[in-house]
C-alpha cells in the first residue's frame, strides 16, 4: 500500500482534483431545532414500479443540485448499475417539493443496518439560503430515526458547498473521521460540463 507524505503539501497529477472528506455522526436523535411550517415544501418518497426506477429524472435532480459542488458518482454510474441501487430495499429516494418541482434530494441508505448513511443530501441553487434546506433537515431526521437505527451518518468534503459542514454539525452530527479523496476531473472525463464548479480550476494533464 502506498501512503501520501502527510507532512507538508504533495504533488496531484494534473487532471486529478482532490478534497478532504470529513465523516460526521450521531447516535440519538439530536434535540429538534426551530423549523418553520412551510406550506410551500414537501417532502415525497419517490415510488417506481418494481424494476423501473425513473434514471432521468434521479440523474436531472442529482445534476442540478451537485454539478456545481462535483457531484459526479452517480452520474459515471451506467443505468443497470444506477438502476440496481435505486432498486435495492435499503434505498430510500425523498424529493423536496416546491411548486410542483423536485428542488432537493435525501437519500437515505440502509443496505448496513444498523446503520443509517445520508448518502446525498441537498437542495437546487435556486432554493440555497432560504431555509429550505434546515426544513428538510428537521424532516430527513424524524425519517432516519424512524427505524431506530443504531447510528445515522454523513460525508461532506471540501469541493462541497462552504457552508456544508456547519450545517450538519448545527444539525446535531459529530465530525469523527477526516479523509483525502483523490480522483479524475469528472470535468475532464465527460460526466460533468466543462464549466461546472467554476471556482475550482481545471487542470489539464500535461500542463
Amino acid at each position: 500500500m502506498t501512503y501520501l507524505d502527510l507532512n507538508g503539501m504533495t504533488d496531484l497529477p494534473s487532471g486529478k482534483v482532490a478534497s478532504i472528506v470529513t465523516s460526521l455522526e450521531m447516535t440519538a436523535p439530536p434535540e429538534p431545532r426551530d423549523a418553520p411550517e412551510r406550506g410551500d415544501l414537501d417532502l415525497v418518497r419517490m415510488a417506481w414500479p418494481k424494476g423501473a426506477p425513473d434514471l432521468a429524472w434521479y440523474r436531472d435532480i442529482y445534476r442540478r443540485i451537485g454539478e456545481d459542488w462535483l457531484w459526479f458518482s452517480r452520474l459515471e454510474l451506467p443505468d443497470d448499475a444506477l438502476a440496481a441501487i435505486l432498486d435495492d430495499p435499503g434505498i430510500e429516494v425523498h424529493a423536496l417539493m416546491a411548486d410542483g418541482r423536485a428542488e432537493g434530494i435525501v437519500e437515505l441508505d440502509r443496505r448496513r443496518a444498523p446503520d443509517v448513511e445520508l448518502a446525498f443530501f441537498g437542495v437546487s441553487e435556486a432554493l440555497v439560503g432560504k431555509g429550505a434546506g434546515r426544513w428538510m433537515m428537521t424532516r430527513a431526521l424524524e425519517i432516519a430515526w424512524s427505524t431506530s437505527p443504531r447510528r445515522l451518518w454523513v460525508h461532506t468534503c471540501t469541493l462541497d458547498h462552504p457552508a456544508a459542514l456547519s450545517f450538519y454539525m448545527r444539525s446535531g452530527f459529530r465530525p469523527f473521521r477526516r479523509s483525502i479523496e483523490v480522483v479524475d476531473d469528472p470535468r475532464l472525463t465527460g460526466v460533468l460540463r466543462r464549466d461546472a464548479a467554476a471556482h475550482i480550476p481545471v487542470i489539464l494533464p500535461g500542463k
